[in-house]
């Protein structure tokens, strides 16, 4: 590993996009520290310690929620501004045809993601704020403090976008990873001190740890693993040409929706408290936070992520116009005829992969949440978070793998 991290550093070009990529995470964290005026802090620890969902705000941005930072809505407006239109493109006709025309439709696209991110952040800052009722000084402070943050998620995108197109890997994405590294190193530090104070136990340190470690291994594991399914190519004579007569295979990923079922889930089960988080001296409000802490909650969670996890295959993945598109190019998957056989094996296999997927999902959801409950002391990590971390360390080892295939090197994963 060490001596292809030095041929890899030896590449001019490839060591001058890991500088550059370093170097602009290292600005979005000194960025993260830059406090937003006429904020109480102690009223956004009590809703941190509320709800959960502000916890995961928090360690997606690496701690700048709790502290109020113009970071403190961190690139959570960005991601979900792009969920919001790509579900839409499935559902608005226009949105459709401008996402089939190629790199102008993206890019008008993108262009749509960036002004709906800063309102998004605008919003939400608002909101978030006026919920928590940490705004110190009221009025026009509502205004000043929702432009701060838009901006700086304004600013995040900018840094994210300027890594992925001068950098190494996706910047967005490493964003994310850099904020959820910084709270598992804060967590660390304030776990090192509690061991040392004797408030915090040993073993409950180790044991998260040693739960944090499997985590990331079954998570590698899950995340490169595919089902190969073969597809024979037919002969095919065009003019005095050749073409086909070969055998490829049509990679399906074991977990091909990634994060976003685990995403929708929480978001889905956050709304409830948003909405009661206005009514705090309410019943529904205390019924809700009693609920959050029990069981049922969680076997609601992991309903709610399997069919997530069903419901967002079946918009991303088509077996009618895979099958289409095998038999219009003479592709045959063995042992099963072209065209509605073809179709239905495909659906099976994606059925079968997409039970494990969301069984996967629901039960590593589970895992923080009972470490919390067992030990009393709050992980460093959810299971989204360590979901995005090892998915992006995995996609940035291999675009630094594909810049070295390029020069002959080897890569970390070869």
């Amino acid at each position: 590993m060490l001596e292809k991290m030095k041929n890899a550093w030896h590449i001019a070009e490839l060591r001058k996009k890991i500088l550059y990529t370093f170097g602009l995470l290292l600005v979005y964290r000194l960025l993260s520290v830059i406090p937003v005026p006429g904020m109480d802090l102690s009223k956004v620890a009590s809703a941190l310690d509320q709800f959960s969902i502000l916890g995961f705000m928090n360690m997606m941005t690496g701690g700048s929620f709790s502290q109020m930072t113009i970071m403190a809505m961190g690139i959570t407006p960005y991601i979900n501004s792009s969920i919001i239109l790509q579900l839409l493109t499935v559902a608005i006709p226009s949105l459709e045809k401008l996402s089939k025309e190629g790199p102008e439709g993206r890019k008008k696209i993108n262009e749509y993601t960036r002004y709906l991110t800063v309102v998004l952040a605008f919003i939400q800052a608002v909101g978030l704020v006026f919920a928590m009722r940490a705004n110190s000084r009221g009025g026009i402070w509502y205004v000043i403090i929702g432009l701060s943050m838009a901006a700086g998620t304004a600013l995040a995108m900018w840094i994210g976008e300027r890594i992925t197109e001068k950098g190494i890997g996706n910047g967005i994405s490493l964003l994310i990873m850099a904020g959820i590294v910084s709270n598992m190193f804060n967590w660390a530090v304030s776990a090192i001190t509690g061991i040392a104070a004797g408030t915090v136990p040993f073993v409950a340190v180790i044991v998260i740890v040693l739960a944090m470690l499997a985590m990331i291994v079954a998570i590698t594991y899950v995340d490169m693993g595919e089902r190969r399914i073969g597809v024979v190519y037919a002969k095919r004579v065009v003019g005095r040409k050749m073409f086909g007569g070969q055998s490829t295979y049509i990679p399906m990923k074991l977990n091909s929706t990634g994060v976003m079922p685990l995403i929708f889930g929480f978001a889905i089960l956050q709304f409830p408290a948003t909405i009661f988080a206005f009514f705090p001296a309410s019943a529904l409000n205390q019924w809700w936070s009693a609920f959050q802490r029990g069981f049922g909650y969680q076997i609601v969670l992991a309903i709610l992520i399997i069919a997530f996890t069903y419901f967002y295959t079946s918009i991303t993945f088509n077996p009618v116009d895979i099958s289409k598109n095998l038999q219009q190019n003479g592709g045959t998957v063995p042992g099963f005829r072209q065209g509605k056989q073809t179709g239905d094996y495909l659906a099976r296999v994606s059925g079968n992969l997409t039970l494990f997927s969301a069984l996967f999902l629901a039960v590593l959801a589970t895992i923080p949440t009972f470490l919390t409950q067992i030990f009393g002391i709050s992980a460093p990590f959810g299971a989204s978070s360590v979901l995005i971390a090892v998915s992006v360390g995995i996609e940035t080892i291999r675009a630094i793998e594909a810049q070295m295939a390029l020069r002959h090197h080897k890569g970390f994963l070869g």
